[in-house]
Parts: C-alpha cells; sequence; structure tokens
C-alpha cells in the first residue's frame, strides 16, 4: 500500500528529514509564519482539500512520510505548497540553476540535468525506488498501479527532480517562477509526482492540464519514453499556473530525430509573467553559455556542456563554493540507448559517476 512504502521511506531517512526541516530557512522564516496568518492558513487549507480531493493517494503518502520520520505533516505540505502560500514568487528567494539538454541522434538520445538547488539541500536527497500496487483505482486519473524510481529532496514526495517509471517515461524538472500563484490550485510537486503514473503521452499530458483544477504554479517538463511507436521524441512541456480557469497553461515543444531541446529556468514560449530576479538573471546566463558551443550530438557534448564554469557569475555547473547560495547537488545521465541512468555527486567533466541504474521496464 502507498502509506506503507512511504512510512518506510519516512522512517528509513529520519534522520535527513530532521536535519533538511531544521536548516530549511525558506520554511522557517517564511512559509510558517505565513501559514500562521489568517490568509496563510486559507490558502493552506484551501490547497490541501482540493489536492486530497483529486489525489487522495498522495496526501496519504505524504502522511506516511511525515509519520515514518516522526515529522509534522504541516511542515512537509507547506514544502509543497512552496511559495503558493505568498501568493506570488521572489526571484532572489527561488534556486537559481537546473539546466537540462535533451539530445536525440540516431546514436546519442540522451537526457542530460543538473540538478540545482538552495545550498541548504546538499547532503538532503536521496533515491526512492516504490512499486506501488492499490486495491481500487485511486485519485483523479484511477490508478491502479506504480513503479518507479525518483531523486527526490528530503521530506518531499517522488517526482520533482529526475526521474524514470517502468512505462518508460524518464524526465526532468526545472522550476519556473511565474509572477501570480494561484492558492486553492495543485502545487506543481503533486501534479509531478501524479506524472510518475503515466503510461504514455497522452496520458501526461492529461496529468500536466489538470482538468477540472489546474496547477497553482508552473514548472518545465523535460520527458521521453523508452518505448515509443515510429520515430523517438523528446517533449518540453512548459507548465503554467490556472489563472483564468481551472485548467493548467500548457505549451509544449518536441524535438524530432536530429533535433535537441535546452531548457533552464525561464518561460521560453509560454507567455506566463515571471518574477525578476536571480532565476532569471541566472536563466540567460546558462542560455548564453550553451550557445557558445555547437549544436549537442554526442554524450560527450551533453557531459561538457552540463559541466562548464566559465561564465563569470551564474555558472552551468555550480561548485560547492563556501558563499554560494545555490549549488549543483548533483548531475544525472540518462541514457535512452542504454537504458542507463547515471548520476554524478561531483562535476561529470572531473569525477567518476557516484552511481549507475538500469532501467527497468514493465513487461
Amino acid at each position: 500500500m502507498p502509506n506503507s512504502t512511504l512510512h518506510q521511506q519516512g522512517r528509513t531517512f529520519a534522520s535527513i528529514i530532521h536535519s533538511f526541516l531544521e536548516k530549511s530557512n525558506t520554511l522557517n522564516e517564511t512559509y510558517i509564519p505565513l501559514f500562521n496568518t489568517e490568509k496563510g492558513r486559507k490558502i493552506y487549507v484551501d490547497t490541501y482539500e482540493n489536492v486530497n480531493r483529486s489525489f487522495p493517494q498522495y496526501i496519504r503518502e505524504l502522511q506516511g512520510i511525515a509519520d515514518g520520520a516522526k515529522v509534522d505533516f504541516y511542515k512537509l505540505f507547506l514544502l509543497h505548497i512552496d511559495d503558493v502560500i505568498c501568493g506570488a514568487q521572489d526571484g532572489n528567494n527561488q534556486p537559481i540553476g537546473c539546466s537540462t539538454i535533451c539530445v536525440n541522434e540516431p546514436d546519442c538520445v540522451v537526457l542530460g540535468h543538473t540538478e540545482d538547488a538552495l545550498s541548504e539541500v546538499l547532503n538532503h536527497f536521496y533515491f526512492v525506488s516504490a512499486h506501488i500496487i492499490s486495491e481500487t483505482p485511486e485519485g483523479k486519473h484511477k490508478v491502479v498501479e506504480e513503479r518507479f524510481t525518483s531523486l527526490c529532496y528530503a521530506g518531499h514526495l517522488p517526482g520533482y527532480t529526475m526521474n524514470a517509471n517502468h512505462h518508460g517515461l524518464v524526465f526532468s524538472i526545472n522550476t519556473l517562477s511565474a509572477k501570480t500563484l494561484v492558492g486553492g490550485k495543485t502545487p506543481r510537486h503533486f501534479i509531478t509526482r501524479a506524472l510518475l503514473a503515466a503510461e504514455n503521452f497522452v496520458q501526461a499530458q492529461e496529468i500536466l492540464r489538470d482538468h477540472g483544477v489546474g496547477a497553482a504554479d508552473g514548472c518545465s517538463i523535460n520527458m521521453t519514453f523508452l518505448r515509443q511507436e515510429g520515430d523517438r521524441l523528446f517533449h518540453n512541456a512548459e507548465m503554467g499556473p490556472a489563472t483564468n480557469g481551472n485548467e493548467s497553461q500548457l505549451n509544449i515543444l518536441t524535438a524530432s530525430p536530429g533535433e535537441h531541446i535546452i531548457h533552464v529556468n525561464s518561460y521560453q514560449r509560454l507567455p506566463v509573467p515571471e518574477v525578476s530576479g536571480l532565476i532569471i538573471e541566472s536563466s540567460v546566463e546558462r542560455m548564453k553559455t550553451f550557445a557558445k558551443f555547437p549544436p549537442p550530438k554526442t554524450l560527450d557534448d551533453v557531459v561538457r556542456m552540463l559541466s562548464d564554469m566559465t561564465a563569470r557569475e551564474h555558472k552551468v555547473f555550480r561548485d560547492h563554493g563556501k558563499n554560494q547560495k545555490v549549488k549543483t547537488i548533483c548531475v544525472g545521465i540518462i541514457d535512452c540507448i542504454k537504458r542507463t541512468w547515471t548520476l554524478y555527486a561531483e562535476n561529470p567533466a572531473y569525477v567518476p559517476p557516484l552511481v549507475v541504474l538500469p532501467l527497468v521496464l514493465k513487461d
């Protein structure tokens, strides 16, 4: 059952979860004080009630993590609401990293991703591999079985970093910072958690649109399916908050054979007003860095670009300098031909991988 699976996650990583909750300045200095106001409590309650209607199984999962780690549920839920409880975002307080490169060549089909986060996240993440079978269809998408592997931040649901499921879906996330967020809608963390159950691209689009409610905030999803008929296709979906209705804003770019996708932390196509500040400045500088390279064709090209540190301020690979607010906590390379997921804890240009995981598909 989902609750027992995630209860085990909470129990196994209890010390890391406790440490992260203690060190999270954003949680302790912003989200909890807002939660203790009338306006913030209303956003919390409205969001909880909507998520519980759409995805009761994921509320139970989060409760399982909280119970297993013996921490307060509301603190974990606040992490998943994120800046939605503020009603808007501050570009200077957002993670200003995460770059993704997808290459779709005949002999190189790769999704490469830098996972960048606030420095407090360093050493507060882990892999979760889960196989969840429900007795009855669960949630708005009537899910019965899920099997996936996901890189998780401590105390968070799977789905918001780098991920793979047994239907062959592999995807990574770039945080996007819309200026206006919508309380009572579905936080992106729950939408990407639901994406772990997607069997095909049609289902993935339905999950992202979140008909009837819509996203509270936004992100970019880079994805492909290891099994698909016809030509290999990569997709980048820019999802924006449902500010004018009950459906997420969505724009999808597809890369056919011979093409590639590069995405960072700013909207490139969807006309969503964004914050100003570091997250946009960093995105602009990283895209300028990538533009100095020839179009990526090989695995070496992807590694070279994701390990680049030549920018004056906002480097692609952000090293672990003592005073850096945002750091690259790991780099992932998903090879769709070899069906492997390689993770680097340091700059991949200079160190061997930390682990190479096989991507196991459903028979």
